[in-house]
């Protein structure tokens, strides 16, 4: 079943500046970010936004410090107003809200998790994860019977009557996410939700994303500026550059098909093995008939199959999903899709 867009960014512009529609003219002329600071003394925050994303899909925009990434999530909720340009959820333009109904959107269809967990230092964790629904005027006793579920979810029963000064960073972090699951919004906001943890607790929250996200089936937009993280949570990746989608699409795809230069040199230090699956590099089954030497699911890693192999090239083994086979892979295709792929690697071959 083909899902249905939830959200979508349509030609959004943020200037910075003085004279913001006069700059934005510029902007919509091709003038670049760097020239429109020198020469018009504006910042190009966002230029000519356009990303639709799928209901139940996690959607990451990633990118370095100044590509605008977090620019970009505070549209959503319009803690920044935008220049020009639309954001439909479910089809409503979210920047012709009025005050209430903005705020009833915020109350109601969309949480945020931050980087720096933002909990209430003088509330409980069980008031913390409730507060969404005491702030709409549920009764304590149904927010707490709802933010009790959640916690025990993120692994927290026990540590409800605890102040947050008393968890450590990750646990402050899964009173957040249960804080933004107990709202029950259909679109939950990540703003680089896991990057101010240690490396094995981000690990840890990554994976605890991916397990409820299997049953909650959220709309999720996640920032974050670290590719690894974005290649293990994304549906659909989002990479921007000053201001701009240099390249979007499924995360395994970009990784295979770097669109320029920019993109080969982000994805040219990842551990390919590690992160392409099966699915990408498989073929599908046309010869059922095929000698295979076992079987694979089509979401392993590559680097699963390498293990399974011995370092055989001439093994091919039988794809599976949901116990159908649906193709094959072979060992030689495996280990060229190891090496990165570029644009001019591509032109070479059309030629």
């Amino acid at each position: 079943m083909t899902k249905m867009i939830k959200v979508s960014i349509k030609n959004l512009y943020k200037i910075f500046g003085p004279a913001p529609q006069t700059a934005l003219e510029f902007a919509k002329q091709g003038v670049e970010k760097n020239e429109l600071m020198e020469k018009h003394g504006h910042v190009m925050g966002l230029k000519d936004i356009n990303v639709d994303m799928k209901d139940g899909d996690i959607t990451v925009i990633m990118g370095l410090s100044g590509s605008g990434k977090s620019t970009l999530i505070r549209h959503f909720n319009r803690l920044i107003e935008p220049t020009d340009g639309q954001i439909l959820i479910d089809g409503v333009d979210v920047m012709t809200l009025s005050d209430d109904d903005l705020r009833k959107m915020r109350q109601t269809d969309m949480s945020m998790v931050f980087q720096k967990f933002a909990l209430l230092p003088h509330k409980t964790v069980l008031e913390n994860a409730g507060t969404a629904l005491r702030i709409r005027g549920i009764s304590a006793n149904e927010a707490d019977v709802e933010a009790i579920k959640w916690l025990d979810r993120v692994g927290l029963s026990g540590f409800e009557n605890h102040y947050p000064s008393q968890l450590s960073g990750g646990m402050q972090q899964r009173v957040g996410i249960a804080r933004a699951l107990t709202s029950n919004a259909a679109v939950m906001l990540m703003d680089e939700a896991f990057s101010a943890l240690d490396p094995l607790i981000r690990t840890d929250m990554q994976d605890l994303l991916l397990e409820l996200q299997k049953e909650l089936h959220k709309t999720i937009i996640f920032i974050s500026h670290d590719l690894d993280e974005a290649l293990k949570l994304a549906d659909h990746l989002v990479i921007l550059k000053d201001g701009e989608v240099i390249q979007q699409g499924e995360p395994q795809a970009i990784l295979l098909n770097p669109a320029d230069p920019y993109i080969e040199n982000f994805v040219s230090d990842i551990n390919r093995a590690r992160v392409l699956r099966v699915r990408s590099v498989m073929h599908p089954l046309a010869e059922p008939s095929i000698k295979t030497v076992g079987q694979v699911d089509y979401n392993d890693t590559l680097e699963s199959v390498i293990s399974h192999s011995d370092g055989d090239t001439n093994k091919v083994y039988q794809v599976m999903k949901d116990e159908q086979a649906i193709g094959t892979i072979c060992m030689k295709d495996l280990v060229r899709a190891l090496v990165p792929r570029t644009p001019s690697d591509e032109g070479t071959q059309a030629a």
